[in-house]
């Protein structure tokens, strides 16, 4: 490992301390806002319910000061960090423990279900970018992990916690509601980032209830959303190309109790479920 460099005296926030020890400016176009508050870091923790033989999933390690609070709190932490220039000082804030492992890369192409030991929690300062792909990928290809806390984009937490009826609900909340109990934990300020974003943060906490969607029932609410102004049998027709699943979609709709013109957005998610089981009855 390289030690890091001497450069006088450093600031005593590790993320600081990092950032002008190896050199680092952080880079807008990978949506870099490192944690520089560290009362930040129990909040994490408590919202992750953290167990000595949890193994946490640490996405977007940046400067490894959520890194250095998680390794001593888990049997094992795993970090994926896609920016190599920030690989030196990851590794100075992992070199005291023996139980991490490093994936350098990116995460939306790291092999989730090879992760050794398997996760059981997702703990990250999500890169604003690919938060909602991140945490649904991790719902769906890891069914180990039962629990979430992310920082996010506002927006972002708030659409995966909406409700059915309201202006945010969408394909995030209706598949991270089939498999899990998803709600904002709180507000984050931006000053606890550097440098400062210009949107607002929350922590969103997501709890494993059952199995994820298959892609079968992923494709029907993606589907259904896809023209979200039209009814649901309509948005269907003209996502897949399907002529005659308007008018199943529209039989099922009556089946499961909804008229037969419903827009997605009315649809809760136990309703999605109910729709595509209704389908598959007509194949």
């Amino acid at each position: 490992m390289t030690d890091p460099p001497t450069s006088g005296e450093l600031p005593s926030q590790p993320s600081l301390r990092r950032m002008r020890a190896f050199d680092v400016r952080p880079k807008r176009d990978l949506g870099q806002n490192f944690l520089i508050d560290s009362n930040i870091l129990g909040v994490i923790e408590r919202a992750a319910e953290l167990r000595p033989d949890d193994v946490a999933l640490e996405i977007g390690g940046g400067l490894g000061v959520l890194s250095e609070h998680l390794a001593p709190r888990t049997a094992h932490l795993h970090v994926v960090e896609l920016d190599r220039a920030l690989e030196a000082p990851l590794r100075d804030a992992l070199r005291p423990f023996d139980n991490t492992t490093l994936h350098m890369g990116d995460a939306l192409a790291l092999d989730l279900p090879a992760l050794d030991p398997a996760p059981t929690k997702v703990v990250a300062n999500l890169p604003y970018g690919i938060a909602a792909t991140a945490i649904l990928d991790t719902v769906f290809e890891l069914p180990s992990v039962t629990r979430w806390v992310a920082m996010v984009q506002k927006e972002v937490g708030e659409r995966f916690a909406a409700t059915a009826g309201s202006a945010a609900y969408g394909v995030p909340s209706v598949l991270a509601q089939l498999a899990c109990d998803v709600r904002v934990h709180r507000s984050v300020s931006r000053t606890v980032f550097h440098p400062v974003p210009n949107v607002d943060s929350v922590l969103v906490l997501l709890a494993r209830t059952g199995p994820a969607p298959g892609p079968a029932l992923r494709a029907l609410v993606q589907g259904a959303f896809a023209h979200r102004r039209k009814a649901l049998p309509k948005s269907l027709q003209l996502h897949t190309g399907d002529n005659a699943l308007r008018d199943r979609a529209r039989a099922a709709l009556a089946a499961i109790g909804q008229p037969q013109d419903a827009r997605a957005e009315r649809l809760t998610p136990a309703e999605f479920r109910a729709l595509f089981e209704a389908l598959e009855q007509t194949r």
